[in-house]
Formats: structure tokens, C-alpha cells, sequence
């Protein structure tokens, strides 16, 4: 179960000057914990700090960032139940699902780790012309500074994983915002890197509002931006990044061609969960199934008993796959979409009903184009069918989409 309170890291120190934040348990919906909110001088003093270790970081040898990186993979293969069930519960994730996102978390360190000794360069002969006689050029990498990290609430420790992990090893400092919705897991890693002999000022993780939040975008001592998240947001951020480099990992509305001559159980297995893991709340969640005229039949009902298949309910327990979304908010947005292609014609297979952050892994179809759930990112468990003809009209119809981050074909006939 998860502590009472948790602190936040303020460059590599624990400080709790308060405990505003409430952290629910997604599927009771009570309170599981209290965090503490950082204000806009305490970020102020957390970018200052990254950006007086700059030095000291650039200064420490890979051999020693690299006993950093192991140091997180034993402390988090240690505390792995621990940080599964706190995934479990701030996250709503089910608890299998919550366990491998800790194994990602590990192996994410592991390769920093890995890469952190292998920061390497290149000798480049500049003879070759007459002017050029005599003359070499050689370059190596070297870190970019401070770096401002934003991460996401659906992969709320592999993806600040992503960030935080290559800081180490490449020796920027930086100052982490993790999704208020459920921060606990980015705490942990912080109480794992305040074990180690980092520089100080080399990290701070900062749970804060976002009306707070304003010095991560526009400070001009951050060097480089990470943001993963909703596009809308991230194009917004980008716009007041000023100088500073911008890394955006943005949304998805996935699609998946199955082809006449696909293996039928194959597909079906894997579109279920790649529609329903976590809620469909991935932003490679399949949410277009497109299916070729001759077997669309046969397979919809497989599909849909397949789907039916699946255990809602607490995400603790071990036989549940389809938990809480992350808010009533989200799911009640999700239900009035499946709502509005009900009106305007869409049938639905399976699924449908809301209770609470509880929403039915739903399949719809004969869905009109113009629909948010076709059109828009739904990140959560609805997944929209239709059948074609052709298979290039198929391919069309997957990149009629703003959205352009993952597909898949399910087919024996490469050619």
C-alpha cells in the first residue's frame, strides 16, 4: 500500500512543505495519499540549482553515472511489488499490466546504464582535397544542460523512465514534472536517485498545478523540452519553448488492416489487447479496425466474444484486465462519444455501459467518418470496425487521420 505522504525532490533533497495534493486510488475513488505541490519559487530554485550542477555533472566520469544507473536498477528490482502496487492504485492500472510496467522501468535503466560508457565521437581525415591536406576534425557528444521534463499519467514510471534515465547517462541535470493524477511512482524514483552521489541540484521532481508550471516551458536556462502528452498541449508548448530544443511524444489514433488471408485468431487476439490494455489508454491503442469484406463477418464475432471475454473490475486483483480509466472525467467524455455515433447510426457489437471511472471495453460499427470516436484520439476502451474491398482503398483510409504514430496489417502476402 502506498505511505501516507510523500515528499517532493528539490535539487536531490526531500522537502514536504505541504500536502495539497490528493493522489485517489482509481478504482475506489477514495483518498490513498498525499503529495506535496511545488510553487512557482520552488521551480525557480530547482532550475537554478540544474543550472549551477552543470558543471559538476559534465565533470563526473561515465564510469561513475553508470554506477548511478545500476544503483536505480537494484533499488527498483527490489521495491518491484512496491511499485507495482502503487501504479495499481494511483494509476488504476491492473495489477499484471502494473508489473510489467515496472520490468520496462528496469530495463530502461539497464540500457541507460549500458549506453551511459559509449558516449563517443568521430576522427574525420579532411584531405580530401589539395586545400584539405594535413587538416583533421573531430567531434564528440557532450550534454546539452538542463533539461525540463514533462510526463504523462498512462505510463506514468516507464515514461518519466524515458526521460530521466538518458539525463543520467548523457550528465544533464533536470527538473521533472510528473502527471499530478499520479506522481507517487516518479517519487520513488526520485528517493532512489537521492541515494546516490549525484552533484547537487542534479535532479528536482516537482509535483505542481499546471498554472504553475509555466517556468518548465519558458525558462530560457532549460536547454531542451520533453513533453508527452495530448497534441494540442504539446504544440502549445512548443509555441512558448522559445530557444530551447523541443521533444514531443503526442497521440495517436491507431488503425489495423486484416487482410483476407490473415490468420484470424492470431489478429484477434492481439487487437484486443492492443485495443483494451490499460483502458486503451495508449496512445498505439488500436482504434480502427479495418477488415476485409470476405471474412468480416467470422471475424467481428469472434472479436466480439473475445472482447466480452475480458474481466473488468478492481485492478488489484489478478484475474482483471479491463480497470478504471483515469478520471470519471475521461470516462464520461469516452461514453458521450459512443453516445453521439449511437445517434447518428452506429451500431454497437458489445460494451457500452459506464459506472463511475468503470467504462465496458465497446466495439462499434457502421460508425459515419465525421464522428469523434473516428476522427479523434479516444484513449480509452472503444474501438471502431468497418469492412473494405480493396486494399489500397484500405490504406487510404488509414491515413485519412491527423494522427500518423502507429498502424498495423495483419496479412500472409507481403507482396
Amino acid at each position: 500500500m502506498l505511505k501516507e505522504k510523500y515528499p517532493f525532490y528539490l535539487a536531490n533533497k526531500p522537502e514536504m512543505p505541504n500536502t495539497d495534493l490528493e493522489v485517489v486510488d482509481k478504482y475506489t475513488g477514495k483518498i490513498a495519499t498525499r503529495v506535496a505541490v511545488a510553487d512557482e519559487q520552488t521551480i525557480d530554485r530547482a532550475i537554478e540549482a540544474a543550472h549551477k550542477s552543470v558543471e559538476a555533472l559534465r565533470a563526473m566520469p561515465s564510469y561513475k553515472r553508470q554506477e548511478v544507473l545500476y544503483h536505480l536498477v537494484d533499488r527498483f528490482t527490489e521495491r518491484f511489488e512496491e511499485l507495482a502496487m502503487a501504479l495499481c492504485i494511483e494509476a488504476g492500472k491492473p495489477i499484471n499490466d502494473s508489473r510489467g510496467e515496472v520490468t520496462r522501468l528496469i530495463e530502461t535503466f539497464k540500457i541507460a546504464a549500458e549506453e551511459s560508457v559509449r558516449m563517443t565521437g568521430e576522427y574525420l581525415p579532411l584531405d580530401r582535397s589539395p586545400r584539405g591536406k594535413g587538416y583533421v576534425s573531430t567531434w564528440k557528444r557532450v550534454p546539452i544542460g538542463p533539461c525540463s521534463f514533462i510526463s504523462p499519467f498512462n505510463f506514468p514510471l516507464n515514461l518519466a523512465a524515458h526521460k530521466i534515465a538518458p539525463a543520467v547517462a548523457a550528465g544533464c541535470p533536470f527538473v521533472l514534472k510528473p502527471a499530478s493524477l499520479n506522481p507517487v511512482g516518479a517519487l520513488i524514483i526520485g528517493e532512489a536517485l537521492s541515494e546516490t552521489d549525484l552533484p547537487e541540484g542534479a535532479f528536482s521532481i516537482l509535483p505542481c498545478n499546471r498554472d504553475g508550471a509555466r517556468l518548465f516551458v519558458e525558462d530560457p536556462r532549460l536547454k531542451l523540452l520533453s513533453f508527452t502528452g495530448s497534441p494540442a498541449v504539446g504544440w502549445s508548448l512548443k509555441a512558448k519553448a522559445g530557444k530551447k530544443k523541443v521533444v514531443l511524444e503526442l497521440g495517436g489514433n491507431a488503425a489495423c488492416i486484416v487482410d483476407e488471408d490473415a490468420d484470424l485468431d492470431d489478429a484477434i487476439s492481439r487487437i484486443v489487447f492492443g485495443a483494451f490494455y490499460q483502458s486503451g489508454q495508449s496512445c498505439i491503442g488500436v482504434q480502427r479496425i479495418m477488415i476485409h469484406e470476405r471474412i468480416y463477418d467470422e471475424f467481428k464475432s469472434k472479436l466480439v466474444a473475445a472482447t466480452r471475454a475480458l474481466k473488468m473490475g478492481d485492478p488489484k486483483k489478478e484475474e482483471v484486465f479491463i480497470g478504471p480509466m483515469i478520471s470519471e472525467k475521461e470516462a464520461a467524455r469516452l461514453e458521450n462519444w459512443i453516445n453521439s455515433a449511437l445517434k447518428k447510426g452506429a451500431d454497437l457489437l458489445c460494451g457500452g455501459k459506464r459506472e463511475g471511472a468503470m467504462l465496458e471495453a465497446t466495439l462499434l460499427e457502421n460508425v459515419p467518418d465525421n464522428e469523434d470516436i473516428c476522427k479523434k484520439e479516444a484513449f480509452g476502451p472503444v474501438a471502431v470496425l468497418s469492412e473494405f474491398k480493396d486494399f489500397n482503398q484500405a490504406l487510404k483510409q488509414v491515413n485519412d487521420s491527423d494522427f500518423g504514430l502507429q498502424t498495423g496489417i495483419f496479412t500472409r502476402d507481403i507482396y
